[in-house]
C-alpha cells in the first residue's frame, strides 16, 4: 500500500525533472547566438552608417537643395525630425529587408551548416520550441534594426538641425514633439512587411539548409517583386505585391490619418508571412537531423 501511495508524487517528480526548458529559456539562447555572430553586427551597420553618413553630407555640401520631389527632403535643413522620415524612405526599400534576409536566412540554415541541430534537439528540446524561439530572435533582430536606425537619424538630425516643427505629406504643420512621435510610430507600422520579409527567409532558411542561398533568395525575391511591379499591364496585382506594402507607413504622416493603406498592409503582409511560417515549421518537424 506504501509504495502505491507513494507512486503518484514520484511519477509527477519525475516528470518535472524531465520537463524541458521553457519557449522563453530557448529564446535567450537563441538571443545568445546572435549576440555572438559578426552577422548580427553587419546588419546593424549598414542601418546605422548610412544615417550618420547622409547628414554628415548633408552639412559637407555648400549649397541645400530645399526643392525636389518630397515633402521632407525639402525640409531637411529645416528640422532634424524631417532626417529620420527620409532614411525610412530609403532604407525601407533594400537596406531594412537586407538587414532583415541576414539573420533570418541564416537563423535555421546555420545549425545546419555547423552540424548542431541534432545537439540542440537533445537538449529535452522540442521542435516547436526550438523554431518558435528562432521565429521570436528574427523578429527582436529585425524589430531592433529598424528602430536602431531611426533612433540614429533622429539624434544626428536633431543635432544638426535642431528639434522643430515639421510639415507632413498632407502639408499639415506638427509641433516638434507630436513629431517625433509620428516618426517612432511609422517605423513601428513600417514592420508590418518587414517581419514579412523576415518570415520568408524563415521559410528559405529551413528549406534550403543554406544560410547564402536562403538570405540572396529572400533579396531576389524582393527585387523580382519590385521588378513585376513596373511592368506595363500588372497594375491589377500590384497593390497585392509585399513591396507595395513597403510604403503603407505613410498613412500616419497625413492629416487626417489615413488608415486605409495600414489596414489594406496588414492583411495583405499575413496572406505571405503566415503561409511562409506554417510551411516552415512543417518542414522543421519533419527534418531528418540523424546526419548532423
Amino acid at each position: 500500500m506504501s509504495s502505491v501511495a507513494a507512486s503518484p508524487p514520484a511519477t509527477a517528480a519525475r516528470a518535472v525533472r524531465t520537463r524541458g526548458p521553457s519557449v522563453a529559456t530557448v529564446y535567450r539562447w537563441e538571443l545568445r547566438k546572435l549576440i555572438s555572430q559578426k552577422r548580427t553586427y553587419l546588419g546593424f551597420a549598414l542601418v546605422v552608417i548610412l544615417p550618420i553618413f547622409f547628414v554628415v553630407f548633408q552639412n559637407v555640401r555648400q549649397s541645400h537643395d530645399r526643392g525636389g520631389d518630397n515633402i521632407f527632403a525639402a525640409q531637411i535643413t529645416q528640422s532634424g525630425l524631417a532626417t529620420p522620415v527620409l532614411m525610412l524612405l530609403f532604407l525601407s526599400v533594400f537596406m531594412l529587408p537586407l538587414a532583415a534576409a541576414l539573420v533570418a536566412g541564416d537563423i535555421v540554415a546555420a545549425e545546419d551548416g555547423n552540424g548542431t541541430l541534432k545537439t540542440i534537439l537533445t537538449r529535452s528540446v522540442n521542435r516547436g520550441q526550438v523554431f518558435g524561439a528562432k521565429v521570436l530572435a528574427a523578429i527582436t533582430y529585425a524589430t531592433i534594426a529598424v528602430f536602431l536606425s531611426a533612433a540614429v537619424a533622429t539624434a544626428a538630425g536633431v543635432v544638426s538641425w535642431g528639434f522643430k516643427s515639421v510639415r507632413t505629406f498632407s502639408g499639415t504643420i506638427v509641433s516638434a514633439p507630436e513629431a517625433l512621435l509620428l516618426v517612432f510610430a511609422s517605423n513601428g507600422i513600417y514592420l508590418i512587411p518587414l517581419l514579412t520579409v523576415a518570415a520568408i527567409g524563415v521559410l528559405l532558411s529551413t528549406a534550403t539548409r543554406n544560410s547564402a542561398a536562403a538570405v540572396v533568395g529572400t533579396i531576389g525575391l524582393v527585387i523580382f517583386l519590385f521588378i513585376l511591379a513596373q511592368i506595363p499591364g500588372l497594375e491589377g496585382i500590384r497593390p497585392y505585391l509585399l513591396t507595395e506594402q513597403f510604403e503603407n507607413w505613410h498613412g500616419l504622416l497625413r492629416t487626417p490619418t489615413d488608415w486605409a493603406p495600414i489596414a489594406h498592409s496588414a492583411w495583405v503582409c499575413a496572406l505571405y508571412a503566415l503561409p511562409a511560417l506554417f510551411a516552415a515549421y512543417l518542414i522543421f518537424l519533419r527534418r531528418d537531423v540523424a546526419g548532423g
